[in-house]
């Protein structure tokens, strides 16, 4: 349970980074990132089951990072006052994460 919590809130911090640095989106508050990080999360499990896991947003690669970008940008459809997002910021944001979790994986294990 307690790595559950540390890994939103480290996917909460490095979306509302990667908020701040990058053009075309936007996150509003801890809050707002920690509620983006879990429907993302979601979002990507269910893709993860649906289609398997080598179209996983979690696989390395061109699939996974298109996959990561689509995860994102549908994200804000089901969630639109906390995560706005345009389609060049959902492949930035999947750029970024995915370096970041090359470093930091925010994978449980």
């Amino acid at each position: 349970m307690l790595r559950t919590i540390v890994r939103f809130v480290v996917s909460a911090v490095v979306l509302l980074v990667v908020a701040w640095l990058l053009p075309g989106i936007s996150v509003s508050g801890f809050w707002g990132a920690l509620v983006a990080a879990a429907v993302i999360a979601l979002i990507g499990w269910a893709v993860e089951k649906i289609m398997g896991k080598e179209i996983s947003p979690r696989s390395h690669g061109i699939v996974g990072f298109v996959t990561a970008a689509v995860v994102i940008y549908l994200a804000q459809f089901l969630i639109p006052n906390y995560l706005n997002v345009s389609i060049l910021g959902s492949l930035l944001a999947a750029f970024v994460i995915g370096l970041v979790d090359t470093v930091v994986p925010t994978e449980l294990r």
